[in-house]
């Protein structure tokens, strides 16, 4: 780190659970946020600003006007701009040293499993259960650590997968089958803080696992009501028939 790093980042070198080491950690480290709606806009702002040294963003939408009541990272300057050209413009004012790698498009199969393989950690901010189950399918192949959000109506939640942690459950472990007949925002709506607290958590649980102080991550479903400004934390396990995580992968 030379001069200028050393102050950006002092708040961050004065925890003991980062220190020096572990800013290094994070000016090393590649993330890949894969939706630059409301949940991706705040764990993009976040990341850029802690000094996440490279960046992918994956996203195949413009911006429209309806974004804008929730998707902190667009601005009405950006409206019919390709989201990924959005937030990149945005993350680059608040950290010009950062490396960003555009995606403008959805991806799948081996694109998306070359995304994971080439990257620390996914967050996974998109607002579908086909696309979700992807991403974990991807992640668990590739055995690399997914943190997941979501967040409808008033009600927020996040889970983490580490496929490093001996019999850590997926995604899949927790929905099933099910998970394809969930809805979304797009058609129950969402209060519009709701995905500033739970991208913060997401951007939060990110640094925590790249900086290697997440305990007890894997296996945990943590929901946030925004009505009564509760917490709660469910614990499950990974299920022996699972057809991602129960599947042997590649060491």
């Amino acid at each position: 780190m030379n001069d200028a790093d050393l102050l950006r980042y002092s708040r961050h070198i004065l925890l003991p659970e980062v220190d020096l080491d572990g800013q290094e950690k994070l000016l090393k480290a590649k993330v890949a946020i894969i939706g630059l709606g409301g949940l991706g806009s705040p764990v993009a702002l976040y990341l850029a600003a802690s000094g996440i040294g490279e960046i992918t963003l994956v996203d195949g939408d413009l911006v429209d006007l309806g974004n804008l009541q929730r998707q902190i990272i667009h601005t009405e300057a950006d409206l019919t701009h390709n989201k990924v050209d959005s937030a990149a413009r945005a993350l680059l004012q608040i950290n010009s040293t950062l490396k960003i790698i555009p995606v403008t498009q959805r991806i799948k199969g081996d694109a998306l499993d070359a995304l994971v393989t080439a990257v620390d950690a996914v967050v996974d901010c998109t607002d579908n259960f086909e696309t979700r189950l992807e991403i974990n399918r991807a992640c668990v192949q590739g055995r690399k650590p997914l943190i997941s959000g979501a967040a409808i109506r008033l009600e927020g939640q996040l889970l983490t997968v580490d496929p490093k942690v001996p019999d850590s459950p997926c995604y899949q472990c927790l929905y099933g089958k099910d998970a394809l007949a969930q809805q979304d925002c797009a058609t129950t709506g969402v209060i519009a803080p709701l995905v500033g607290v739970i991208g913060s958590l997401l951007a939060l649980e990110t640094l925590r696992v790249l900086l290697g102080i997440a305990q007890g991550h894997t296996g945990q479903l943590t929901t946030f009501d925004g009505r009564t400004n509760r917490w709660h934390q469910f614990r499950f396990k990974k299920r022996s028939d699972c057809p991602i995580c129960a599947v042997p992968s590649a060491p």
